[in-house]
């Protein structure tokens, strides 16, 4: 195997491994970074690839917030014990990831093959970029109704989980912005929103990977194997950076650069493929 194609594979998890948390869209920028950085493989293995890269973020999710998403401990003397409020809040992400696994595992193919492509995703970039933009200003010094996970209700977790729907129906909303705006607008505080933003990632991404590895199969090649692997990895190491730049951000900022930003991606994407290509 060629060693450009090793680099692919890691320019790739770079890019997954920022775009995944940042509010932003990896779908929009996977679209962009593929027309010019095309691994020499078969379609269907890169459409695998680019979904089950994302089980090496979610292990940075795991490894950073693993004291707040692991509900056992051992007590000395009296052996395992259960943090009932960790395990009230995988409860809460349960029920919250309900209705995009039911359309994910129903309509994965049909959804991918009306939506998935350049013009969706730029509006979709676009609109919630205006729409990031729209909700921290009406928000501007209002004090949020919640500041912690533990206040987060099951009614609460539904609506960010419709939320989460809409980025599994139509790519370039950004699963983590559409939450995280959907958080927002029902009085989530923005850490307590990326938060728990991260969380739900954790069972959806898991089951994305899962429905694509069973649909491609595991007949990998050793090349195959080789750039799924740098791909993973890479996607961690990049993705624990990621998080930790997010968390620190949102303490003292709001997301309206991340907005604009999602508005300008979403132009060029237009420009590139119906006015340059």
């Amino acid at each position: 195997m060629e060693f450009i194609e090793i680099f692919k594979a890691i320019i790739l998890g770079v890019v997954e491994g920022i775009t995944e948390w940042l509010p932003v869209s990896s779908t929009g920028h996977m679209i962009l970074v593929d027309e010019f950085l095309k691994l020499k493989v078969s379609p269907e293995f890169m459409e695998m690839f680019l979904v089950v890269i994302q089980l090496g973020a979610i292990l940075a999710v795991i490894l950073i917030f693993w004291n707040k998403i692991f509900p056992f401990y051992i007590k000395k003397g009296k052996g395992l014990r259960i943090k009932k409020d960790i395990f009230d809040m995988w409860f809460k992400i349960v029920v919250a990831c309900i209705p995009a696994a039911v359309v994910g595992l129903l309509f994965d193919d049909y959804l991918n093959a009306l939506f998935y492509n350049p013009t969706t995703v730029a509006i979709m970039l676009i609109l919630f970029g205006i729409l990031f933009i729209v909700v921290e200003n009406s928000h501007k010094n209002k004090l949020p109704k919640i500041n912690s996970l533990s206040q987060i209700t099951y009614n609460t977790a539904i609506i960010i989980g419709m939320w989460q729907l809409i980025a599994a129906v139509f790519p370039g909303t950004s699963r983590s912005g559409a939450t995280i705006v959907g958080a927002l607008l029902i009085g989530v505080s923005r850490t307590v929103a990326a938060e728990f933003t991260f969380f739900l990632a954790i069972p959806v991404m898991f089951g994305a990977s899962a429905l694509k590895l069973v649909k491609f199969g595991f007949a990998f090649t050793g090349s195959e194997l080789i750039l799924l692997i740098v791909g993973m990895v890479v996607a961690f190491a990049v993705s624990v950076w990621a998080i930790k730049f997010l968390m620190s951000y949102i303490k003292k900022n709001d997301f309206k650069v991340f907005g604009w930003y999602r508005i300008v991606l979403g132009i060029i994407v237009l420009a590139y493929f119906y006015l340059l290509k």
